[in-house]
């Protein structure tokens, strides 16, 4: 419930209250005003499955609509409002109306089809947590028929009313932009709906492009995603068909396998780089000030004349081509 405060608006509690019940007097005064205006309206145009005004021995014929828009225009009023009071009369008797309740209330129960129910309806207004009370609202009403209610309070009414204002394209595309910003928003989505939301935004070429360039620096995400992919393909099939024409054609892909573990080690030798340099570049603005012992030291430089080692044969081993690591290189990579 909403904390009660000493003032509403600009007037303090005690004369709020008395503005409230001077308003549940108008509001009943109103809702009378209205069925009667509904009520003459009826009496106008009774409701007809089709048609108007049935022909009366004279040469004067009106449909519903003309019948209710003359009388709309001499009371001042528009004729879909003449409609609404007509409407809701005929929905409601004189004796199942209900005092104290709103023409607006009424009038949204008007849509329960069956009569029964409508009458028990208005008797069961629905527990308002602000007032603490069994009272009827506009909203309250709404739920009970199903329609969208205009200020949404529950999980499946909030989503309903953001579906509703992302209708539009454009709106829709700020909207998933600025949550897609959200971390914590991000973590309750499922693998499977991430999954194809990221296969949606990459149907673009210019992004798939992009996507494909930070995964290549994430060589680990890269190679378990590709590997697995492979092996799953080549195990179903074999498991498929285990015919001799079934073998061949996987023998046939293995160059093609080959080709994807070529790109993996590189996007591994990439990433490695990168993640070195990110490395440094992230530790060596902290170290400004700081003092190290001579075991420390000599710890760094041992490291450093390791990092050195390897990449000299790298570089070597890219001129010529010759990816043997030596028994020397390979003792000091492994820090022996």
């Amino acid at each position: 419930m909403t904390e009660v405060t000493d003032r509403v608006g600009n007037v303090t509690r005690q004369r709020y209250e008395q503005l409230v019940a001077q308003a549940k007097d108008l509001i009943a005064q109103v809702a009378r005003a209205q069925f009667s205006l509904g009520d003459m309206a009826l009496e106008i145009e009774p409701m007809r499955p089709v048609g108007g005004s049935m022909p009366n021995g004279t040469e004067d014929l009106f449909t519903v609509a003309e019948s209710l828009q003359i009388f709309a225009d001499d009371v001042g009023v528009e004729r879909s409002t003449v409609e609404d009071w007509r409407y809701t009369a005929n929905r409601w008797p004189k004796d199942k109306r209900k005092e104290g309740v709103s023409f607006t209330v009424h009038r949204i129960l008007a849509s329960v089809a069956d009569e029964d129910e409508r009458w028990a309806a208005i008797e069961d207004a629905p527990f308002n947590p602000r007032t603490g009370a069994r009272q009827w609202t506009p909203d309250g009403a709404k739920r009970v028929v199903g329609q969208r209610v205009d200020r949404p309070v529950t999980l499946d009414e909030k989503v309903a009313a953001v579906a509703d204002l992302t209708r539009d394209d454009e709106v829709a595309a700020q909207v998933a932009t600025d949550l897609l910003k959200r971390p914590k928003v991000t973590e309750h989505v499922t693998p499977a709906e991430k999954m194809r939301v990221v296969t949606e935004l990459t149907r673009d070429e210019a992004t798939a492009q992009e996507v494909t360039r930070d995964l290549l620096r994430r060589p680990t995400v890269a190679r378990s995603t590709m590997r697995d992919d492979t092996t799953r393909m080549l195990v179903n099939r074999a498991q498929f068909d285990n015919t001799a024409e079934s073998r061949e054609k996987i023998r046939e892909r293995v160059p093609a396998v080959r080709k994807i573990e070529h790109t993996l080690e590189y996007a591994d030798l990439v990433g490695s780089c990168h993640g070195f340099v990110a490395t440094l570049g992230r530790l060596v603005p902290k170290m400004r000030g700081q003092q190290f012992t001579d075991d420390e030291r000599d710890t760094v430089r041992h490291q450093l004349a390791r990092v050195r080692a390897a990449a000299d044969w790298l570089e070597g081993a890219l001129d010529h081509g010759e990816f043997t690591l030596d028994e020397q290189l390979t003792q000091l990579l492994k820090g022996e």
